[in-house]
C-alpha cells in the first residue's frame, strides 16, 4: 500500500497547486471591446463578469444592433476566459485529464 500514500500525497500536492492557480485566475482581468469600443466587457480568469461599460452614444443605434454587440462581446470575453482558465489547469495537471474535470 506504499503506493498509494504516494498516489495520494501527489493528489494533495496537485490539489493545492490547482487551488493556488484558482486564486491567481480570479486576479486576472481580461477586457473585451466591441463596436469600436462603444462595448467593454470585463472578466476574471474564472469567468466572473465584472464589468460592463457601454458608449452612451452607441445606446441611440438601433436596439438590435446594440444587444447584438453587447452578446457578441459577451461571448468572445468568456470564450477568452475559459481558455485561459483550461490552459492553466492543464499546466497544473501536467497533462493528466480527466473528462469535464476544468
Amino acid at each position: 500500500m506504499a503506493g498509494l500514500g504516494k498516489v495520494l500525497k501527489e493528489a494533495q500536492k496537485m490539489q493545492k497547486k490547482m487551488a493556488s492557480i484558482q486564486e491567481e485566475l480570479a486576479k486576472k482581468v481580461i477586457e473585451v471591446s466591441a463596436g469600436g469600443g462603444a462595448i467593454k466587457v470585463t472578466i476574471t480568469g474564472q469567468q466572473e463578469f465584472v464589468g460592463l461599460t457601454l458608449d452612451p452614444e452607441f445606446l441611440k443605434e438601433d436596439a438590435a444592433v446594440v444587444q447584438e454587440t453587447i452578446l457578441s462581446a459577451v461571448k468572445e470575453a468568456s470564450s477568452k476566459a475559459k481558455a485561459l482558465n483550461e490552459a492553466e489547469m492543464s499546466k497544473a495537471a501536467g497533462g493528466f485529464s480527466l473528462p469535464g474535470m476544468f
